[in-house]
């Protein structure tokens, strides 16, 4: 794939937030796009946005916690364009915010579903074909907690840190098949989790209440650098980078010509003592 046009790109939570805003920007860069989410009225949403800018959208109404929903998704893209070239894995809830001794097990087991086990099923839906192909992007989102601490939001940060173990992971299981795997740090943004935040008040915490203020009055991190490090992580610029946790503050645009020392952009590691 030595262009991003007419490629086809599968994504999951493209109905709001940062998965929409990628899903744009693929369309923007030429690719056919598979959106992919839950709620009609935002999949429809989106899909007119992208038609109205001249894109190329499919809308594909679909349970991430469900693996043959998944498939079937990735059976249309395959009928209709040509099969999933890249997959970006943005379909996540916040979960629980408060206390861990104080959440619902039921709320916390949800959100590992949708944001642990919905990737998990997004993958297995496309690696076979990716594999079989010899070629292949996947790019899942990560977020606040996968790489330190992150109170009041154990839920999230846990299933957080284990998306990005998984990715490391399916990195090194497909590297022999030219099949490049890795996770983008979107960094804070405005989104409806955002709103979330504040409206849980006094049980998020205060400093993730300032966090939260600030990025509503900023609207946090540019959309445009969101879009260029997936667009980056996508083209074959990257085909030298798997299994690694780039944030868009990273200086990024280094990896294209240089090689990456195998424990750069990792989970943290212990040091020895």
């Amino acid at each position: 794939m030595h262009s991003l046009t007419n490629a086809g790109v599968l994504v999951t939570g493209a109905g709001r937030g940062i998965g929409k805003r990628l899903a744009l920007g693929f369309a923007a860069a030429g690719a056919k796009v598979g959106l992919l989410a839950r709620s009609k009225g935002e999949l429809d949403l989106a899909h007119l946005e992208i038609e109205h800018a001249g894109g190329n959208a499919l809308r594909i109404r679909t349970d991430v916690t469900d693996f043959e929903q998944l498939n079937a998704a990735v059976d249309r893209m395959r009928r209709d364009y040509g099969g999933v070239h890249v997959l970006v894995c943005a379909a996540a809830v916040q979960g629980p915010i408060g206390s861990f001794v104080e959440q619902s097990p039921k709320a916390w087991a949800e959100t590992i579903n949708i944001n642990l086990l919905g990737v998990m099923n997004a993958c297995k839906a496309v690696l076979p074909h990716m594999i079989e192909q010899r070629s292949g992007k996947i790019i899942v989102l990560s977020g606040g907690g996968a790489a330190s601490a992150r109170p009041n939001f154990s839920a999230y940060a846990a299933s957080k840190a284990a998306v990005v173990r998984l990715v490391e992971t399916i990195a090194e299981e497909v590297r022999d098949h030219n099949v490049q795997i890795n996770c983008m740090s979107p960094g804070g943004t405005y989104t409806h989790m955002t709103d979330e935040i504040l409206r849980a008040g006094d049980k998020a915490g205060w400093k993730e209440t300032e966090d939260a203020l600030e990025i509503r009055r900023t609207g946090g991190g540019a959309p445009e650098k969101q879009i260029q490090l997936a667009l980056f992580l996508a083209s074959e610029q990257s085909n030298h980078i798997s299994g690694k946790l780039i944030h868009i503050s990273d200086d990024w645009k280094k990896l294209k010509d240089a090689n990456v020392h195998p424990e750069a952009f990792t989970l943290r590691r212990m040091q020895r003592m």
